[in-house]
């Protein structure tokens, strides 16, 4: 059933109704991957675009010197949304095409709150990588900021193609009506003040002593609950830090793009765009750089993207925290960001200095929106295993070095996994003997 004209832009049960209907439908991501080809290339535009430099991802002599034996991706392009991975259900199933046809929520905006991620193996370049998506949960929510809003849970899993399980997320975007969040004005007691020159040095001088941790050793032992990663600088989040987060990131699920090919896209979608003081018609995703158009989304003035501030805490967090050539698989994972890091003050105008709290389980854990803990849809990730335990590569290295052990899953596999998934008991990674207690390792 296609949304009426009258229920455009507003959140109804029966609108609700409809998209929960689709839980658990496979179908194609909505717009086409911004990377085929993977090169050392993409890997650098793709860390740059977040401020990150370590030669890890594209310096192919300094990979040759790590336990990869060569580059690899920086996490946030293995399965960050429209970044990699061509669709393996290219249509959906034709018993559930008038059910998936449109957005039951058109013209409800549409904003990206949270994610876990889970990643499992290492992404190299030259590989292809596909993907699989559906939507998993849809809750219905009072907001402070619109009086209702729709949490809509997507499940999305990357692998590469005729390989191994590479990554997987749990993606949440909250729907509100504009009008309402105007209307709300919840920001609307926020002053906007600039920044001292005191401040500015400060920032400075905190970007000047950071760096990637690199082949230092992190010992697991020397590691506890409860410790502070960081801190990290973000910001004062300016127009040019945007333009560059698109030139490695792309432009996201919505195909804005320039000119004829930006005319075609409007005729697709033109209730997301909106004209400018001149009446020239631009997407509503102009609120994260132009002042006026985040004030007619609620909004005090411009605002960072979701995603941008996850890969701040990746780069934080597995990247920047841990070393570089350490054992325990490529698995990590990275909760939304707001779980981790507020900016003081107004959003993008802010720094965030991002220093979340350490886990003393790094390979299995994953951090939740605070606010959806009781509700989120957790179950489904596979579980995670040290890749390189049948190398001979990955010797713990803990004081004294252990033999290359493999953490048991923390979480129960979901019923239908498929065969050959590593880290279970006679599958391609056989739990070694003694694994019953948490392993003595290093963390990468």
């Amino acid at each position: 059933m296609a949304t009426t004209e009258a229920e455009v832009g507003r959140i109804t049960d029966e609108a609700v109704d409809r998209l929960r209907a689709r839980v658990g439908v496979p179908e194609p991501h909505p717009q086409p991957p911004h990377y085929t080809e993977l090169t050392t290339d993409v890997f650098r535009h793709v860390a740059e675009a977040y401020g990150d430099d370590n030669p890890l991802w594209c310096d192919s002599g300094y990979g040759a010197g790590t336990r990869w034996e060569g580059p690899i991706a920086p996490p946030p392009l293995v399965g960050g949304d429209t970044l990699i991975g061509e669709d393996e259900v290219t249509r959906v199933a034709p018993e559930h095409a008038e059910l998936m046809r449109g957005d039951p929520l058109r013209g409800v905006h549409a904003f990206y709150s949270a994610s876990a991620r889970e990643w499992w193996e290492p992404l190299r370049p030259g590989a292809r990588v596909t993907r699989r998506n559906a939507l998993v949960g849809v809750l219905d929510k009072p907001s402070s900021f619109a009086e209702r809003a729709v949490h809509e849970w997507t499940g999305q899993v990357f692998r590469q193609a005729d390989g191994p399980l590479l990554s997987a997320q749990y993606r949440l975007m909250i729907r509100t009506e504009r009008s309402k969040a105007r209307k709300a004005k919840k920001y609307d007691d926020v002053e906007l003040a600039p920044y001292t020159d005191d401040q500015i040095a400060e920032i400075e001088a905190q970007y000047a002593a950071e760096g990637p941790r690199g082949a230092e050793p992190r010992w697991w032992e020397d590691v506890a609950e409860g410790d502070t990663v960081g801190p990290m600088v973000k910001g004062p989040l300016t127009v040019t830090d945007i333009v560059c987060w698109h030139v490695g990131m792309g432009m996201g699920l919505y195909g804005v793009a320039p000119l004829r090919l930006g005319a075609a896209n409007r005729r697709r979608i033109p209730r997301f765009f909106h004209r400018d003081p001149q009446n020239v018609p631009d997407v509503m995703q102009r609120a994260h750089w132009d002042p006026e158009f985040a004030r007619r989304s609620g909004n005090p003035t411009t605002f960072d993207y979701g995603r941008m501030r996850e890969t701040w805490l990746v780069h934080l967090s597995p990247t920047g925290w841990a070393t570089t050539p350490g054992c325990g698989g490529w698995t990590a994972s990275s909760g939304a960001s707001t779980t981790w890091a507020t900016p003081s003050g107004c959003g993008a105008l802010s720094p965030v200095r991002t220093s979340p709290r350490a886990t003393a389980r790094p390979s299995t854990s994953t951090s939740w929106p605070r606010t959806n803990a009781a509700r989120s849809p957790r179950r489904g990730m596979p579980p995670c295993c040290c890749p390189a335990a049948t190398t001979g590569r990955c010797a713990s290295p803990t004081r004294p070095a252990a033999p290359p052990t493999c953490p048991p899953p923390s979480t129960p596999s979901p019923p239908a996994s498929p065969a050959g998934r590593p880290g279970r008991t006679g599958e391609r990674y056989p739990r070694p003997a003694g694994a019953g207690r948490r392993p003595r390792r290093r963390l990468r």
